[in-house]
């Protein structure tokens, strides 16, 4: 398997995308991919992290694994050319293309608890992607709940891990237009929380949209 970090431009439209929709900063998205069709997300205004998370459509149990995908890659950062697997190694989505390259599978979503560790108690009311995750979850009761927020991919954010194995949040790096394109191998729940936190470095601490575009084969 070859996995490009270097940025991959897409050959797609947006004139041709069959659905649209703009995530409002503290928002969230939850609908299906379907087998053969390509997600774009696009940050709108730059320098806006978003949390990420997939499912296999008719086994939500079958949730997006950090670890199979960081072993089957042997890389902790994916790009152009890393498939997201799932807890039984089920191929979900492969990415296609890339203008950023600054993805990460180990910062996690904020929360109210980690965020009074890192930024202060006086953060404990303020919104997180946990809070969008649960919030977008719940319009599917019986299917998903809290139990199935795992560790999740975190798009357009530079979360470098240091030498002494701590992680350090860095500013975002993404520009205005920058995107992400992941191709469906099968049947996918998508779940997408754009980032709150004005207290995140990645989201350039003045939260942003970003777009969704599906495009079909």
């Amino acid at each position: 398997m070859s996995i490009s970090f270097e940025k991959v431009e897409s050959k797609r439209n947006i004139k041709d995308a069959i659905y649209t929709e703009v995530i409002p900063a503290g928002l969230g998205y939850m609908k299906p991919l379907y087998k053969g069709q390509t997600l774009r997300i696009e940050d709108t205004h730059g320098n806006q992290g978003l949390d990420f998370l997939c499912y296999d459509l008719h086994n939500p149990e079958d949730h997006y694994s950090s670890t199979q995908t960081i072993c089957r890659q042997k890389n902790i950062y994916i790009n152009v050319g890393t498939t997201l697997v799932t807890e039984s190694g089920k191929e979900l989505l492969k990415i296609t293309a890339d203008t950023c390259t600054c993805q990460d599978t180990l910062g996690g979503a904020c929360a109210c608890e980690s965020n009074t560790v890192r930024y202060g108690h006086h953060t404990l009311h303020m919104r997180t992607c946990r809070d969008t995750f649960l919030e977008c979850i719940s319009e599917f009761a019986g299917q998903y709940s809290k139990v199935d927020l795992v560790p999740n991919v975190n798009i357009f954010a530079q979360i470098l891990k240091l030498p002494d194995n701590t992680f350090e949040f860095l500013d975002g790096i993404s520009a205005p237009g920058s995107y992400i394109e992941f191709e469906a191998l099968n049947d996918t729940m998508i779940l997408i929380s754009n980032c709150p936190q004005i207290n995140n470095p990645c989201s350039g601490f003045a939260p942003t949209t970003n777009q969704i575009y599906i495009f079909d084969k």
